[in-house]
């Protein structure tokens, strides 16, 4: 059975990545005259092993590699689990769950990953199951579905959110970046706002890896809301808590005090009522609530409803005709996934992680084999709305033009199946679940 495993090596565990496919530079110009809204909505730790398991035409896994050399079957397990798994960086502080997984490329290390909670059973080696998160399932197999989709950052979710609105998470501009969460004194600190003693974030420094100095959980560096502000271009970030982990903006200093702060809605649920009232901005980008998140020991299960409400609330408005959507996740959670990712610096790229793609002009029941991150996604924003590049991420990573068809004859929006609504969610209480209590 092992010769059978490293005959179907990208198959069964620590197979490498694909090579950027080279595809047809995006129609900049069709894209212009087609999309005048970009929605991102960034969802919780979730790789695509774990999450698409069995999807038809995607490469995922049953079986992984353990430290041990042993092929291990993925188990099917519920979205709702008791416990959490490790998803930092190298464990300065925590237990190293990116480096101790990826064990320098041989992939084999995700037996190694900690866990937290009532970890009884516990393991990386899992995925959903499939019909726990069949909405997810309907929108990739409807729209378009890729499968080489990679976080940018090799580490936590803190970090993610700045590269999902940067391209980096780079302090300054300089080569220190924030690799890891902050090691928060308390629930409610607020990052720029409440930089108190102990709320530090370890940095890495991206040619070396040395992850040694602690800072202020507050960085100051470009991002497409400030091309946006100056392109007099709408936009908001849809966001529950006014810092944290999930709020992006609140971490960086000149955007928590300058004009682009009042962008930053609060309670998420915003997002439907502008939909409704025909104010949906050019760019938006959505986070979950801790229940409404994909995150292990946090979810109640929900975030497949989530995404679909939002998605159903654009496609049942009149800005379905205009708008790409695309749904990521920020982090792999400490899950198993079997594809080897590039390696750019000491801490890119990281693990995959899943994107659907949907909008009216989204090739229909594709699945991109070709290298994404998120800058693709910031790249194709920036050439949508005719901005310049950050100069980070964006300008590496690709224009996700192989999944979009500007030619085709638009979809037809079809109501994505959802145990729970829009109007669900909007009557829930505020969240008391913490969602900064994480590796």
């Amino acid at each position: 059975m092992l010769t059978f495993c490293l005959l179907l090596w990208a198959g069964c565990g620590g197979g490498p990545a694909l090579a950027p496919t080279t595809t047809a530079p995006l129609s900049i110009a069709a894209a212009r005259a087609k999309i005048q809204h970009v929605v991102i909505i960034f969802q919780e730790n979730r790789t695509t092993d774990n999450l698409f398991h069995g999807l038809p035409g995607a490469d995922t896994a049953n079986y992984g590699i353990n430290s041990r050399g042993q092929m291990v079957p993925l188990r099917p397990v519920n979205m709702a689990v008791p416990y959490d798994l490790d998803h930092s960086h190298n464990g300065v502080m925590f237990g190293g769950g990116f480096l101790t997984a990826y064990d320098n490329g041989a992939m084999n290390g995700f037996d190694g990953v900690r866990c937290r909670g009532n970890c009884e059973g516990a393991t990386s080696y899992a995925y959903v199951r499939p019909d726990e998160v069949q909405p997810y399932f309907q929108m990739a197999e409807e729209y378009t579905f890729a499968d080489r989709m990679f976080q940018t950052n090799a580490g936590p979710s803190w970090p993610a959110h700045q590269y999902i609105i940067s391209g980096t998470s780079s302090i300054d501009g300089g080569p220190l970046y924030v690799a890891e969460n902050p090691g928060y004194a308390n629930l409610t600190a607020l990052n720029c706002t409440n930089p108190q003693a102990g709320n530090g974030v370890y940095l890495i420094d991206i040619r070396t890896g040395v992850e040694t100095i602690n800072h202020p959980a507050c960085v100051d560096h470009p991002t497409l809301l400030d091309e946006l502000e100056a392109k007099h271009l709408t936009y908001k970030y849809y966001v529950n808590q006014i810092g944290g982990l999930w709020n992006g903006p609140s971490a960086v200093r000149h955007i928590r005090f300058g004009p682009s702060w009042p962008h930053v809605s609060m309670p998420n649920v915003n997002i439907f009522r502008d939909i409704s009232s025909g104010r949906l901005p050019n760019v938006s980008w959505v986070m979950p609530g801790g229940p409404q998140s994909d995150h292990a020991s946090i979810t109640d299960g929900s975030g497949p409803s989530w995404v679909a409400s939002v998605v159903n609330a654009i496609g049942d408005s009149r800005y379905w005709k205009n708008t790409a959507i695309f749904v990521t996740w920020d982090d792999w959670g400490g899950w198993y996934d079997h594809v080897r990712p590039p390696r750019y610096n000491a801490y890119e790229l990281g693990f995959r992680v899943p994107l659907i793609v949907i909008s009216p002009y989204a090739k229909r029941s594709y699945v991109s084999h070709v290298q994404h991150e998120f800058g693709s996604i910031l790249h194709f924003t920036e050439d949508v709305f005719d901005l310049p590049s950050l100069g980070y991420t964006d300008t590496r990573g690709d224009d996700l033009s192989d999944c979009f068809d500007f030619h085709q004859r638009p979809t037809t929006f079809h109501t994505i199946a959802a145990p729970r609504n829009a109007v669900y969610f909007m009557k829930l209480p505020p969240s008391n679940v913490p969602v900064d209590d994480d590796f």
